[in-house]
């Protein structure tokens, strides 16, 4: 009697594969702050100019105002979220290069100097 069972090392399975997104040959899940941004614009320009729409009645007014909104929306909150992640590089740059210079004047003379310096101030 043999046994048709397939051994979970015998079936070839594929990686998942990572669902991207090229805009220009270029991958924007990689972007920082790209994803937030727009779905915050979409999200908000759609229900502002569902509003619009319930208001007026008007439907070509109301895809303006929708439209005007995802896009004040999405660059509204890109250059601050840009600002903050800049930022916090930048910091974590210097954070890392005052860690390898630290590890480099361990044990020395220069050490102790930074360190009656730091107890002076």
């Amino acid at each position: 009697m043999s046994e048709s069972r397939m051994h979970p090392e015998d079936m070839d399975v594929d990686p998942p594969s990572e669902r991207s997104f090229f805009i220009f040959g270029r991958d924007v899940s990689t972007i920082p702050c790209f994803r937030n941004s727009f779905l915050y614009g979409i999200s908000i320009g759609m229900g502002v100019g569902f509003l619009a729409f319930l208001k007026t009645s008007r439907p070509q007014l109301s895809t303006h105002i929708g439209f005007g909104t995802f896009m004040a929306t999405t660059v509204g909150y890109w250059f601050p979220c840009r600002y903050n992640w800049s930022k916090q590089k930048f910091d974590a740059a210097q954070l890392q290069q005052a860690l390898q210079q630290q590890a480099l004047y361990e044990g020395t003379e220069k050490e102790r100097e930074l360190e009656a310096k730091a107890e002076h101030v």
